[in-house]
Parts: structure tokens; C-alpha cells; sequence
């Protein structure tokens, strides 16, 4: 199922995505969409087009892995860590599909990280293995967008990705996505960037946004 959160006029609600490229179609949902419990808000369709997509959830925190993809870590000359790099982006810095980053004066070296995000649907803590996926309402697509001269300089991620507009996220979770393999790509100005998955990257460039 693709679940988005949209904004109808004033009013904001999730809603189930139907249709095919080009001509999908918004249906209204009610309940606790993240936890699974759907159930149809409206009867009321609204056109894909006709609509504003927003972030598709608004998270109290956006925790990132860094150098879990082995082509990346490589290309900045980066060593592959026993342990994950685990760091927070702000959810300020959270932006909608197809709206603009902004670059911040600080930074003369923007750059795309396309990244698969996991939408977790429900405060858990200490979560065995086997119980992960229990906890997860799907997938979207995001951006982690990275001043890399800032972050060079710092030695630190953070303060190089928490700027406004920093975490594109959208524009829908996939709640029966498959991620074993999944295909990780971004392209800029239709040229391939970066092309891979979470087993190592295919052709990894981090160029500008």
C-alpha cells in the first residue's frame, strides 16, 4: 500500500494511493495509519494532482546510519567500521517530494545522498531481531543532503546535515516494499549519480544537488 499525507485544502490527512503513473488518486484513511490500524476516512477521491504532498510523517527525531554503504565510505576515503555511524538530523529539516533545498551560505559544496528510509510506527525500545519488522509501517525514499565541505571541516555530520530543507522524504510510505536488494539510485538532471544498495554501491558520485 502507498500511504501519503496530504494537505486538502486546510485540512491534513493521510491517505491511500491509487492508480497508475499519471493518473493516481487520493483516498482519505482515519485511524493510526503509522501502526497499521487503516480504516477509510471519506469517500471522497481527489486527484494526486490536485493535492499537496507533505512529508509523509512528522518523526520526534530522523535517525541516519553512515558508512553502511561500502562504495560511498570508499569515495571519501572513509574506513568501513565494524559498528554503523549512527548520528540526528532535525526534523526541521524535513521538506516535502519536489521541494526545493535551499544551500546555505555556509557551504560551497552541496551534495545528494539518495537513502532508503525506514518509517518506524511505533515508540519501541531495546527491539530483538526478530520483532524489527513488527515495528516498521514501511519505506519512502529521502535524500540526505550533505554540505560536504562543512562536514570535512568538522570532522562531524551533524552540523553539515541539519540545515533547513535538508531531509527530502516522500512522496509516499511503501508499506509492502521489499528492502533485501532493493535498488538505491538518484540521478541530477537526468544523469545517473548514484546507483547501488545497502550491500555497496554500483557507480557512487556524490555530486552537487
Amino acid at each position: 500500500m502507498r500511504i501519503a499525507r496530504v494537505a486538502l485544502g486546510e485540512r491534513i490527512t493521510f491517505g491511500r494511493i491509487e492508480g497508475e503513473p499519471g493518473s493516481e488518486e487520493v483516498v482519505p484513511l482515519a485511524g493510526d495509519v503509522l501502526a497499521g490500524e487503516v480504516r477509510p476516512g471519506s469517500r471522497e477521491r481527489y486527484r494526486l494532482a490536485d493535492v499537496r504532498l507533505l512529508p509523509p510523517v512528522q518523526p520526534s527525531k530522523i535517525v541516519a546510519v553512515g558508512r553502511n554503504y561500502a562504495d560511498h565510505a570508499a569515495e571519501l576515503a572513509h574506513d568501513i567500521l565494524e559498528r554503523p555511524r549512527v548520528f540526528l538530523k532535525p526534523p526541521s529539516s524535513l521538506i516535502a517530494h519536489d521541494e526545493a533545498v535551499h544551500y546555505p551560505k555556509q557551504s560551497q559544496e552541496v551534495h545528494h545522498e539518495a537513502e532508503l528510509a525506514v518509517i518506524v510506527g511505533q515508540q519501541c525500545r531495546n527491539v530483538a531481531p526478530h520483532q524489527v519488522f513488527d515495528c516498521i509501517a514501511g519505506f519512502a525514499c529521502a535524500n540526505d543532503v550533505t554540505a560536504r565541505d562543512i562536514q570535512r571541516a568538522e570532522g562531524l555530520p551533524t552540523y553539515a546535515k541539519s540545515f533547513d530543507t535538508f531531509c527530502p522524504l516522500g512522496p509516499w510510505i511503501e508499506t509492502e516494499f521489499d528492502p533485501n536488494e532493493a535498488r538505491i539510485a538518484c540521478t541530477v538532471n537526468s544523469e545517473l549519480r548514484q546507483d547501488g544498495n545497502g550491500c555497496g554501491s554500483r557507480g557512487v558520485t556524490a555530486g552537487r544537488v
